[in-house]
């Protein structure tokens, strides 16, 4: 390990050259009486560094983060139970507020109890830690979400795999394998439910059948899909028709579809009774200020009650597809607001980001090791805030950046 700070500067300047290094910008939204975004309540621009740009590299999928019903339900919040926790769940940090948002979170998703965690990374890491034995195969697909590969890996059993992407048939057989050499060792299914860097969706109802046949907990993080995706929001579960029984551990977090912060996990009362005791990341840690839940519980209503917001959204994914396949700009194959516009090289993602920032718009390149090595990209997203005009206008940007380093 490098510790001395002489060894740290040559790592830096390392990444500097292969343009890999990661940089801060501070952005700050526009003051909600200049914010003028139609219908929405929200604004999807940005001042950074004085200048305003249009934030297309956001997870805000629904317009929710600004929205006027959030601010209320926290300052009201704050007001009425302070600004902190102060102490852990099991301590005396569990208020009303974190109360009845686990029961309108149970609710929503259809399940029997749900836990509230601080963030989606602590929540992963907990549930893998409880439920896997020292003996058990904890299995993820190749592509996850960081906090699913480091829950593999903390989950200090002997066996944690990771399958070719997407790939159901390759997690069957690895299961198969398991069960064949360990017949009374369990197995840990990790997968997310729309992938975070494509935008695809994994094969969800294969794996649950996969899952249920050999006696595994499948695990579906569903940060990308909650709020977004389904004819009433309940993500990649409700779009593909499964239920609490074919995925018995739900994964959902709070700050992206809705806008405020946190996570939870959702499931029957003996898992969540079971995470209370053993999720260490839950155990100890101080809980979720109150006021960041009554603001989740205002979003709850918001994406209940407002489908127009999926509806907007999703006609602005399809605007934006067609609009930058007669580009000829290169996409992935995603039906979600993740749309990926692939560069390969990490240095013309970071020139067309550079670009786009120049033109108005602000979407973050994105560059190994989040992604494989080769496969750099601007990941655009959409959100409910934006304008048909704005999209239109991004993908003419978008097409004069590669065009301009093509040149």
């Amino acid at each position: 390990m490098r510790r001395a700070p002489e060894a740290l500067d040559a790592a830096l300047q390392a990444l500097e050259a292969q343009r890999l290094r990661r940089r801060r910008v501070v952005a700050a939204p526009l003051p909600r009486d200049a914010a003028a975004s139609p219908g929405a309540q929200s604004s999807p621009v940005l001042v950074l560094d004085g200048r305003r740009v249009l934030n297309f590299c956001s997870n805000d999928y629904l317009g929710l983060a600004t929205h006027p019903a959030l601010a209320a339900a926290m300052a009201a919040g704050a007001h009425a139970q302070g600004a902190g926790a102060g102490a852990s769940h099991l301590v005396s940090g569990h208020g009303p507020e974190h109360e009845a948002l686990e029961r309108e979170l149970a609710e929503f998703t259809g399940r029997e109890r749900a836990l509230l965690f601080s963030t989606g990374y602590m929540a992963n890491l907990g549930v893998a830690v409880a439920l896997a034995d020292r003996d058990d195969l904890v299995l993820g697909d190749r592509l996850n979400h960081a906090s699913l590969l480091d829950a593999a890996l903390l989950a200090r059993t002997r066996r944690a795999l990771r399958y070719p992407h997407g790939d159901a048939a390759a997690a069957r057989r690895a299961l198969e394998a398991h069960a064949a050499a360990a017949p009374r060792a369990g197995a840990l299914l990790l997968t997310d439910g729309v992938f975070s860097m494509d935008g695809d969706l994994a094969p969800l109802p294969a794996l649950a059948a996969a899952a249920r046949e050999h006696g595994a907990w499948l695990v579906v993080d569903d940060a990308h899909g909650l709020g977004v995706l389904g004819a009433t929001g309940r993500g990649s579960l409700e779009h593909f028709g499964l239920d609490a029984a074919a995925v018995p551990v739900l994964v959902g977090t709070l700050g992206k579809a809705f806008g405020s912060f946190g996570a939870f996990v959702a499931g029957d009362a003996p898992l969540v009774d079971w995470l209370v005791q053993r999720a260490r990341t839950y155990v100890y840690t101080t809980a979720l200020p109150q006021p960041v839940a009554a603001a989740t519980r205002a979003a709850l209503r918001l994406v209940a009650g407002e489908a127009w917001r999926r509806e907007k959204l999703g006609a602005l994914v399809q605007r934006f597809r067609d609009a930058a396949r007669a580009r000829g700009l290169p996409l992935m194959d995603s039906t979600t607001p993740i749309q990926p516009v692939m560069f390969g090289d990490s240095a013309a993602a970071l020139d067309a980001s550079a670009r786009l920032r120049d033109a108005g718009f602000w979407v973050g390149a994105i560059r190994p090791p989040t992604v494989p090595a080769g496969s750099a990209r601007l990941r655009v997203t959409l959100s409910a805030s934006h304008r048909e005009a704005d999209v239109d206008a991004l993908v003419v940007a978008l097409a004069e950046a590669r065009e301009g380093l093509a040149a």
